[in-house]
């Protein structure tokens, strides 16, 4: 058997290459899944932007200096086991490399899932190491995985981005400036931000975009980048950021001085990152949602964090899903080409917003 991966130059981001290797024989207390889908969106290209200093590159080392593998979202089927408590046949919801296959070291096994053990990854966030049963997982629906491949993990980045904010008493603010509003993870966000008396939720977006953030019904009012001007220059907002657009993170701190906040979420406009050092306003801020879950944990405990998250994730699937008028349209792609291609798409960021893809190495 062979692993046929996506391997991406970690310093050029549009370099990538295909890779075949012959799998070597498993260890003691491995296992060996197939990778049989996965989600690709501009969440996987703000892994890629911020690998090194997040330590993306590290849960999939390439053993190969300068190439990394991007971490992706979604299903997987056990095909081989030399570990008493995960059996061949199981499928699995997790953290997985852009290839058709994948060695996890399973520990700390319950009803549930595990975490993985492999040594590389024991200083490596808990959050991204977890790998769910689907058969025990509560937010796991038969003929959902598309959805939850593309906008699960996403929407729990939403859903503690809110609770961030309300946590913290939206810092003094009544109004939320979401960039890059036609992302996923944007209006995730605002989805959830919405269902919060007094607070007025702006997403800011390119003109092309401006109509599909108008038809959500999640942002109080639209503009286009160029239209900052038709908000107060008093307004007193916090900003919360998912282009990574250092223009337009600029722009908005010299133009609003009652600025509360300036929450940096992740870099979909790769080719327009740029560092936060002499701004007026306060200084931005990294939002990392593992610190978040891992405060909520301890607030209420593992159960009612979960508890809360199955609930939101319910009603915010529903409407992006729905039949009438669908946030959400999946394309399928099957084929280390057509991964290399969907890829290249979007990391440019072309494409219809409302588009989701599902890829496939094998």
């Amino acid at each position: 058997m062979s692993t046929t991966t996506l391997l991406v130059r970690q310093d050029q981001l549009g370099t990538t290459r295909i890779e075949t290797r012959e799998d070597a024989p498993l260890a003691d207390g491995q296992i060996r899944v197939r990778v049989d889908s996965f989600a690709l969106t501009s969440n996987n290209i703000t892994y890629a932007a911020f690998g090194e200093a997040m330590n993306y590159w590290q849960f999939y080392p390439t053993g190969e200096q300068g190439w990394g593998i991007v971490p992706v979202w979604g299903f997987a089927t056990v095909v081989q086991s030399l570990h008493p408590g995960v059996a061949v046949g199981e499928k699995l919801y997790g953290y997985w490399p852009m290839s058709n296959q994948a060695v996890l070291q399973p520990d700390r096994v319950t009803a549930s899932g595990f975490s993985d053990a492999a040594p590389h990854r024991a200083q490596l966030h808990a959050l991204y190491n977890q790998y769910l049963r689907c058969s025990a997982d509560p937010f796991h629906t038969p003929g959902s995985e598309d959805a939850q491949a593309i906008l699960r993990p996403l929407f729990i980045t939403s859903w503690l981005i809110d609770d961030f904010l309300a946590d913290n008493d939206f810092f003094g603010a009544r109004t939320v400036l979401l960039s890059s509003a036609s992302s996923k993870t944007a209006y995730g966000t605002a989805f959830q931000l919405i269902q919060r008396p007094g607070i007025e939720v702006v997403g800011l977006t390119s003109p092309d975009n401006r109509a599909f953030c108008e038809s959500l019904g999640c942002y109080s009012r639209v503009l286009s980048y160029d239209q900052l001007d038709q908000l107060p220059a008093d307004t007193a907002c916090v900003y919360t950021d998912f282009a990574g657009n250092a223009q337009l993170r600029r722009s908005i701190h010299s133009r609003f001085a009652n600025l509360k906040y300036s929450c940096s979420i992740g870099g979909t406009h790769v080719d327009q990152l740029g560092g936060a050092k002499d701004l007026p306003g306060p200084r931005p801020t990294l939002f990392f949602a593992p610190a978040q879950a891992k405060k909520r944990q301890a607030d209420w405990g593992p159960a009612e964090l979960g508890k809360r998250l199955v609930q939101a994730w319910r009603a915010f699937s529903a409407k992006a899903s729905n039949d009438s008028a669908p946030w959400l349209q999946v394309q399928r792609h099957q084929g280390p080409e057509a991964a290399q291609a969907v890829y290249a798409q979007v990391l440019a960021g072309r494409g219809d917003p409302r588009q989701g893809h599902i890829l496939s190495l094998s």
